[in-house]
């Protein structure tokens, strides 16, 4: 029996996020828009969650934010994740005001902090596309 390498569980692209997903392959963040408010939000939905308005748009962001919180993962909870322990969970306020999770890489665990700004980067997980965020420069 062959030992399978097991793969990291990633959003996967439906109708409603397939733009989100096409634009990282470009290296570009989109976020949906609420089309009667104008709030931008994640994760998309077909309905607003701020004015319970119908129908969004798709509208590029910077990719850039700060560190809002963060974690480390000390124990594994996917086997996938394993090699990679500690590893670090984040969630980054965009300078457009939504909130994302994401991993932050290029840095040391112990070196990030909150505020620290951040910018978006893809790396594909199998042939998925995903937002991560690394310090900026």
């Amino acid at each position: 029996m062959a030992d399978e390498t097991p793969t990291k569980p990633v959003s996967q692209p439906d109708e409603l996020t397939e733009p989100f997903f096409a634009a990282g392959e470009e290296g570009r963040l989109l976020l949906a828009t609420c089309v009667v408010c104008k709030e931008m939000r994640l994760p998309t939905s077909p309905t607003c969650p701020n004015c319970l308005g119908e129908g969004y748009e798709w509208n590029q962001v910077s990719g850039r934010g700060k560190v809002y919180t963060f974690g480390i993962m000390h124990q594994r909870y996917h086997p996938a994740w394993e090699p990679e322990l500690p590893y670090n969970i984040a969630v980054v306020e965009l300078e457009e005001g939504p909130r994302m999770p994401a991993n932050i890489i290029g840095v040391e665990n112990d070196e990030i902090s909150v505020g620290m700004p951040v910018e978006v980067v893809w790396e594909l997980e199998g042939e998925i596309p995903v937002p991560r965020f690394r310090p900026l420069a």
